[in-house]
């Protein structure tokens, strides 16, 4: 096939994919589609799901198929081409897919599906109509046309709006670079992240040490850095990325966030919601912006005494006033003293071969699946690896790519994301395939990447969105796997597999130390544990901070008077921060959560589902960790049912009842165990 990208027989050839085969495939398969759907329609005079549903979803399959690694590839690589690429191709994508929810004799058909779906009809196959019905619905499928072709105008101009906010988020932060010649200013730093700003000072010409603002680096400096100096010019160069504060105007980022929100609230008011808030949270667990704020607020209110005793006592520890650039060293110093423990000297445990090894060994114990290295399958980069996944009788599961390590023009943060649905429809099945990235240390000259406990924590989260993914017993694409899980929802996984990452059975084949080999020590494990609640409160009201500022901001917003941006973080931060940012400070602007991914008016999901989480894992306490029925029926209640049940009830069948707070708090340290 001349197209690569339109080979969808297997995984993605990324040894032929380049960036002029973009245009052409979408192009291609999106006019095939148009070609479909129209004979669909005009030759099923009686639609039933097979007969329409089944072949929508086909489509919706083979295009995610030619899309994912168009999307994975912008992000990973850090290439002008991809990214030109995609960008040219976003606005085609966003066009097919708005004038496909905006179809009226399409979603007249999905109605006459549904009148006729016949009482012994499987929920996955109702849910995956309603689900259907009510995205045409939010895409003002019933609104006049002049109505319907703005909506479309504002969905195009987001998708490029959204992209062009984290590319200048990027660009900000590999532009950004630190030359250091007194080795005196790099005290406390890691051999590891020495080695590593020496490599890059003589990439570029330059002497001494070049810090550069990836995030592994920017982690070790505010943790471990004794230069208070050192410390500030990074956080300086962190919470200013992007913004008028930076060093680079071309990059600011808040005329985007004033035009995305204006176009997020007229999107909305199209479709009859009050504010973005509202209509985000149509797809969502919560019932209401005002619900989430008192969540939010009580969630606080819980925190509050705690937290401020965690600031006294860094306070009292310091002897001065704590600054935010102070607060990650400070936090690290308390536990070591109290502790006698560092992420330092975690880290030398935490080999990411040894502890992707471990992670595995936890899944096969949980759900019975294993786990193998293929290195034949063509990757991305050299540092990309593919691994099948099989059942305990040797048949195949799915399988699943790993990009670790931090590099260059590679986006910042870690992710899984989907490079192929599961799907079994009109005898055609197709297992499901993800993208697990994250930005940690890369090897050094051994070849061993040492991760930080923290590290380890984010591996597991992200396992769990790829646990999520892969073991999905539904057939329909569109509610398989993490699709058509409530937003708030789609974290518990996530958050729930964190929780394995403080126990001492699971760390124990998690660890090696870099010399000796030896498994983390339970008295060393011990003091970690020891150590779990330092800061948890002052993090707790951190994150409390992101998800009022975002409920708030969509909720409240009004084209007439809108209030500026930051404005409202400094309301909230008056509220909850206990500790006071600098005026300079510009999160918003490289807020990419809210900004151009899918949090927008949903960053309270993080707390929610640490919620459902923390009660969730309680469920494996009571019975023990690795308790084979709890597994089983955790696998079976939420990990395997995608979007084709409603979560709280499904919830309720694995808990036998609803969440509590109460797990979560306790997790914390807030309340006592």
């Amino acid at each position: 096939m001349s197209n690569p990208l339109l080979d969808t027989s297997s995984l993605p050839r990324f040894a032929d994919i380049a960036p002029e085969h973009v245009l052409p495939a979408l192009e291609y398969v999106i006019a095939a589609h148009r070609g479909k759907l129209s004979e669909l329609l005009d030759n099923t005079a009686d639609p039933d799901f097979d007969s329409l549903v089944a072949p929508l979803e086909d489509m919706e399959h083979e295009l995610s198929r030619v899309w994912s690694p168009v999307s994975h590839l912008q992000g990973v690589l850090g290439s002008p081409e991809w990214r030109e690429a995609y960008n040219a191709a976003l606005p085609i994508l966003t066009e097919y897919g708005t004038e496909l929810s905006q179809n009226v004799r399409l979603q007249q058909a999905y109605a006459r599906v549904d009148g006729g779906l016949p009482d012994d009809a499987s929920e996955a196959r109702r849910n995956t109509v309603a689900h259907a019905l009510r995205d045409f619905r939010l895409a003002g499928v019933d609104l006049p046309e002049q109505e319907k072709k703005r909506f479309r105008e504002i969905m195009q101009s987001l998708a490029a709006i959204q992209a062009d906010f984290d590319h200048k988020i990027q660009d900000a932060s590999d532009a950004w670079a630190l030359p250091v010649e007194d080795a005196d200013q790099l005290d406390g730093l890691s051999p590891q992240v020495l080695r590593r700003a020496a490599t890059e000072a003589v990439k570029r010409g330059r002497e001494g040490w070049l810090l550069t603002l990836d995030y592994p680096t920017y982690h070790a400096v505010m943790t471990h850095a004794e230069n208070r100096g050192l410390r500030e010019t990074f956080y300086h160069g962190w919470v200013t990325r992007a913004s008028d504060q930076g060093a680079n105007a071309e990059w600011d980022n808040s005329k985007n966030i004033e035009r995305i929100l204006a176009l997020r609230h007229e999107a909305a008011k199209l479709v009859g919601f009050n504010s973005y808030a509202d209509y985000s949270l149509a797809t969502k667990m919560a019932e209401s912006p005002g619900q989430v704020i008192d969540f939010l607020r009580d969630l606080a209110a819980h925190s509050r005494s705690a937290a401020k005793a965690e600031l006294a006592e860094l306070r009292e520890f310091a002897g001065m006033v704590v600054e935010p650039w102070d607060v990650s060293f400070l936090l690290e110093k308390l536990k070591q003293e109290k502790f006698s423990i560092s992420n330092e000297a975690l880290r030398q445990y935490f080999p990411a071969n040894t502890v992707m090894s471990g992670l595995f060994e936890l899944a096969s114990k949980l759900y019975g699946v294993e786990f193998s290295s293929d290195p034949d399958v063509v990757t991305w980069h050299e540092d990309a690896r593919y691994f099948r996944v099989r059942n305990q009788s040797g048949e195949a599961v799915g399988g699943f790519y790993t990009d670790l390590f931090a590099r260059s023009g590679k986006r910042t943060g870690a992710w899984v994301d989907d490079c192929i649905n599961r799907k079994n429809l009109n005898g055609s099945s197709t297992l499901p395939v993800g993208f697990l990235v994250c930005n940690f240390s890369p090897p050094d000259e051994r070849g061993q990447s040492l991760l930080t406990h923290d590290d380890v924590v984010t591996v597991f989260h992200e396992f769990g969105h790829m646990l999520h993914h892969l073991l999905t017993r539904i057939d329909y694409p569109s509610i398989a796997g993490i699709n058509g899980v409530p937003w708030d929802a789609v974290e518990l996984p996530s958050q729930f597999m964190e929780n394995f990452a403080w126990s001492y059975e699971v760390l124990e084949r998690c660890s090696a130390h870099a010399e000796t080999g030896e498994p983390l020590p339970k008295e060393l494990f011990g003091r970690l544990e020891e150590s779990r609640h330092t800061g948890a409160a002052l993090a707790m009201m951190r994150q409390i901070e992101f998800g009022l500022f975002d409920m708030r901001l969509h909720a409240e917003y009004d084209p007439a008077t809108p209030r500026a941006v930051l404005s409202t973080l400094d309301e909230v931060r008056e509220e909850v921060s206990l500790i006071r940012h600098p005026a300079y400070n510009r999160l918003p602007q490289a807020f990419s959560h809210i900004f151009a991914g899918g949090y927008a008016a949903g960053y309270y999901s993080y707390k929610w589902a640490e919620v459902l989480a923390a009660d969730a894992f309680a469920a494996f306490e009571e019975a023990g960790i690795f308790d084979a029925p709890t597994a089983a029926r955790f696998r079976h209640e939420i990990l395997e049912i995608g979007g084709s049940r409603d979560f709280m009830r499904a919830y309720v069948d694995f808990r036998g009842r609803k969440p509590e707070i109460d797990a979560l708090l306790r997790q914390s340290g807030i309340i006592a165990s």
